[in-house]
């Protein structure tokens, strides 16, 4: 079969849909945001294909793997494996970094491990195993013919004693001569040592002169002192008078000849940092420790009465505590605590050596004298975060009193000093993976190995140029091996998955991508791809959930999905080939931006001159290069530049966490810089991102915005419910009352089917209306609370256009496009583009003062041409309020309706973090260095 036929497809929003997808192409599923195209992607193809694969192992295996769903389809055949590759992020541990996720890491740990050169920590010399015939061959190369060559055991070095026994033992072996402190004595002769003088001692086991017809005598003499130097042995050559002409030490162990270091054997364990073998004992491998921070804990501008422990009351016993310690050591309680001495202001950190005597009372008040050491607070906190077994307590003290701090001991490299002191050539593998991948990909071809050294490792070195060589072409050339994979955007992450699956090599599977455009630049897009293409010439078919028109027009084969969103969705306008619809575009929306017929228009603006900005001073958080960026007020502002050219350092990372702390009073802790400048411009700052409005089915756009409660008051307020007594409480599906507690106001009850899928089956009792019968007899216009729910944006706007708090925000979903949308549509089937706009809404309907920043970072994420449209227009609104919207955008029809535009780069990584160009649209496509200007040009004209 040529086809993948999807028969039926009713999952979600979609209409009884058939659609055929062809085998070993590269398909897009194109559409409005919300028109069903994740939820045939992911949620029906992916998912049936997840499916099958569970339904094939044991039941018994099963049990541990978790059950799926099966999704709402007819029929689904000719369906390979199929391998997602999502925005989200690959994961929060902080032990998984880009190398461990790719595999990549572990192949240069085997590389190492056979491979490497070892090099003592303590002296640095390079420690090499020597067998005796290779001593033995060394001494002919290395030491003129008839030279006096004399042979030692090192017995002790640099270490203190008399070595009673150990001399005595010499004696009793038969040896005559032994070298101590570097004077050659008879052992006869030797007197007592001196005890606490550290001593060298060297047994002299043979003296000769070296000629060939000595080797045997040579190749004795060598196993005896091995053996008697514990591995070790010193070969030199002297002149009559016994003075050391040249010298040589060799081991037949991996350990220093000169300071007797020995080292472990080296296995790919050693270079795990998740292994006790290799992980740094300080930190285990984690690269940093939390600790807690004294400026999280205390105000030192204020004293305990003042509230000076930010963590606790005033009036608390530990207070009264730190209040009687300060009297104790002579200064009065009442003084601020930077004008307390460092050593008063050290002992309520860090704890008192002298027992103190309290008398305090507890908050419940009892009353206690006592007579102890005080611990200290910040070492009590460290205490109760290793005591305590409450993961909230765990998280609480981790956000508001301890900070990571890099470990002192491998200072952020994770692994200890061993595995460190492994090289190829002249880097360690924290050389090697802190490397950015573009220069890690040229070291690898620039690498020497021996012959010897090639036949081991040549298949392995291959394997490892290979994946980080795909990781380049898919644009994250800018990102090292050790970067940890909760610091990577989705877009990012979905690109290692990608190029770990190309390294893979797999074929004959199905791969569902979503969005993979998501963070790259236009510039980049053509290495991502040929990267698809790759998959799709592995053998493998390609299926992506897509809006970028290059993509698009690179694919074989286009599904796109309308003609609008949600329930006005879910229906295919258009499949075939991609390039027959580009020619004749049809009623496909998607087609019709693609080819030209219809654009994103530049929007005429209502702006409100403030002249007013803000500065941010010396910025150098990641890969930031000290700079200053002038943000102007009132206006719509982007930030631009290639994937890693510090936009998020600057405005996620930096600007954003600066201002909640300054204009909230947060503890938000953000990244280094030297000033803000303007800030009384502004009284609030607000992120808008694409993550759910709720995590459970119970939340829903009419909760989230608010009009829900409006809703119940109105059904409070009629006849029925006032002679009933049923308060607004009684119309909430999450409180007992009104609810229909069959099924707890799910609508729904879940029922588990032990080693099959859990079935969800509509309420047998409410009928999926989530109310019991006698709140739904209460009605408001002929219609009962369950109704509301069910009705659309559009719907409710008509029904309550005499109730103006309600219509307003109604009216206001709707301008950003979500008529659409049922008032009570679970919060988990929304997609990222619909619950960004529903979170735009509840901040249009707020009064405020026009002095708010709005921070959006990629809100074209997941949305079609039309919505970002829809999107600008929205923007626009908050703008002309003499608001301030600061948007991290790839998307070229955003960027050309920006007011002033930040462009960073001029690369990615560490070559990147320098601001390129500032200005309007049309100051920046002058700019021959910014790549957003060149593709801003080149769309501009087009």
């Amino acid at each position: 079969m040529d086809f993948i036929n999807v028969r039926g497809a009713r999952e979600h929003n979609l209409k009884n849909i058939d659609v055929k997808i062809p085998k070993n192409k590269i398909t897009v599923i194109s559409g409005l945001s919300g028109s069903g195209k994740s939820t045939l992607a992911m949620n029906t193809i992916y998912a049936e294909g997840q499916r099958r694969y569970l339904e094939s192992v044991s039941s018994y295996a099963r049990q541990f793997l978790g059950n799926l769903n099966k999704p709402d389809v007819e029929s689904i055949e000719g369906l390979s494996p199929a391998i997602a590759i999502e925005q989200k992020s690959v994961s929060h541990n902080p032990r998984s970094t880009v190398g461990t996720v790719t595999e990549i890491y572990d192949y240069i740990r085997v590389l190492f491990a056979r491979v490497g050169k070892a090099y003592c920590p303590s002296c640095g010399t390079k420690l090499e195993r020597s067998t005796v015939d290779e001593i033995v061959d060394n001494i002919y190369i290395n030491f003129e013919e008839d030279s006096r060559i004399y042979i030692f055991s090192p017995i002790a070095k640099e270490k203190k004693g008399e070595f009673k026994k150990e001399i005595e033992s010499m004696k009793l072996s038969g040896y005559k001569k032994v070298e101590v402190d570097g004077i050659l004595y008879e052992l006869e002769d030797l007197t007592e040592l001196k005890k606490t003088k550290r001593h060298n001692i060297n047994l002299l086991i043979d003296r000769m002169k070296l000629k060939k017809d000595n080797f045997e005598r040579l190749y004795e003499s060598i196993e005896l002192a091995l053996k008697e130097g514990n591995g070790f042995v010193n070969i030199r050559e002297m002149n009559i008078d016994e003075k050391t002409l040249k010298s040589m030490d060799f081991s037949e162990m991996l350990a220093c000849p000169k300071c007797g270091y020995s080292f472990p054997e080296i296995t790919p364990k050693l270079f795990s940092f998740n292994s006790p073998h290799g992980a740094c004992t300080e930190c285990h491998g984690l690269g940093f420790k939390l600790e807690v921070e004294p400026s999280y804990v205390f105000d030192f501008n204020k004293s305990i009465d003042e509230g000076a422990i930010l963590t606790m009351g005033k009036d608390t016993y530990m207070a009264e505590m730190m209040k009687q310690i300060i009297e104790f050591y002579g200064e009065a309680s009442n003084k601020k605590l930077s004008e307390l001495p460092e050593e008063v202001l050290n002992k309520l950190m860090y704890g008192t050596k002298e027992k103190i005597s309290f008398d305090v009372s507890t908050e419940n008040g009892k009353h206690y004298v006592f007579k102890r050491k005080f611990e200290g607070l910040l070492k009590w906190y460290e205490r109760r975060y290793k005591q305590t077994e409450s993961p909230d307590m765990r998280s609480w003290m981790e956000n508001n009193v301890m900070v990571q701090r890099t470990c002192n001991s491998c200072n952020g490299k994770r692994l200890n000093k061993d595995a460190l002191n492994v090289r190829i050539g002249k880097y360690n593998l924290h050389d090697i993976t802190n490397m950015p991948l573009n220069k890690l990909n040229n070291l690898l071809n620039k690498l020497e190995f021996s012959d010897f050294e090639k036949e081991i490792i040549d298949e392995l070195l291959l394997e490892i140029k290979k994946r980080v060589t795909f990781l380049v072409d898919v644009g994250l050339g800018y990102i090292s091996l050790s970067r940890t994979s909760s610091t990577l955007s989705g877009g990012e992450s979905q690109r290692v998955r990608l190029a770990t699956q190309i390294g893979s090599g797999l074929t004959g599977v199905t791969y569902v991508l979503d969005e993979p455009t998501i963070g790259l630049h236009s510039r980049d897009n053509d290495r991502l791809i040929k990267t698809l293409k790759k998959l799709k010439d592995l053998g493998n078919t390609v299926i992506i959930v897509e809006h970028d028109e290059e993509v698009i027009k690179s694919s074989d084969y286009l599904v796109d999905l309308g003609p609008k969103a949600g329930v006005n969705g879910g229906e295919v306008v258009y499949q075939g080939s991609t390039k027959r619809v580009l020619n004749a575009p049809g009623k496909s929306l998607t087609a019709q931006y693609v080819s030209g017929k219809r654009k994103v228009e530049i929007f005429e603006k209502n702006r409100v001159d403030l002249n007013k900005s803000i500065k941010i001073l010396g910025a150098k958080h990641n890969n930031l290069k000290d700079i200053d960026v002038e943000i102007p007020l009132g206006k719509l502002v982007v930030v631009t530049g290639v994937s890693g050219s510090g936009k998020s350092s600057l405005i996620m990372d930096t600007l954003y966490p600066a201002l909640l702390k300054k204009l909230r009073k947060t503890r938000a802790r953000h990244g280094d810089f030297k000033d803000i400048i303007g800030l009384e411009n502004l009284d609030n700052i607000i992120s808008i991102d694409q993550s759910p409005i709720g995590r459970t089915p119970r939340s829903n756009p009419a909760t989230y915005t608010k009009i829900f409660d409006t809703i119940r008051d109105v059904f409070s307020q009629t006849p029925e419910a006032r002679i009933r007594g049923y308060t607004k409480g009684r119309f909430s599906f999450n409180v007992k009352g009104g609810r229909c507690e069959a099924c707890a106001g799910h609508g729904v009850i879940k029922i588990d089917m032990q080693f099959l899928s859990d079935v969800y089956v509509t309420c047998d009792v409410c009928k999926g209306k989530r109310y019991n019968k006698e709140t739904l007899k209460v009605t408001y216009k002929g219609k009962n609370i369950s109704d509301i729910l069910n009705m659309t944006v559009d719907e409710a706007a008509d029904f309550f256009k005499n109730i103006s708090s309600i219509k307003k925000t109604l009216n206001l979903l709707q301008e950003v496009g979500l008529g659409y949308i049922k008032l009570g549509q679970p919060a988990t089937t929304l997609s990222g583009g619909e619950a960004q706009r529903i979170k735009l809404t509840s901040e249009l309907k707020k009064r405020d003062t026009g002095r708010t920043i709005y921070i959006l970072d990629e809100p074209t994420t997941g949305l079609h041409f039309e919505d970002v449209r829809k999107l600008i227009s929205v923007l626009n609104l908050l703008v002309e309020k003499g608001n301030t919207v600061i948007i991290i955008e790839h998307n070229l029809d955003i960027i050309k309706n920006a007011d002033y535009i930040i462009d960073l780069g001029p690369e990615g990584g560490e070559d990147g973090g320098e601001i390129i160009a500032v200005g309007t649209p049309q100051e920046i496509i002058k700019n021959q260095k910014s790549y957003t200007g060149k593709y801003l040009k080149e769309l501009i004209i087009k």
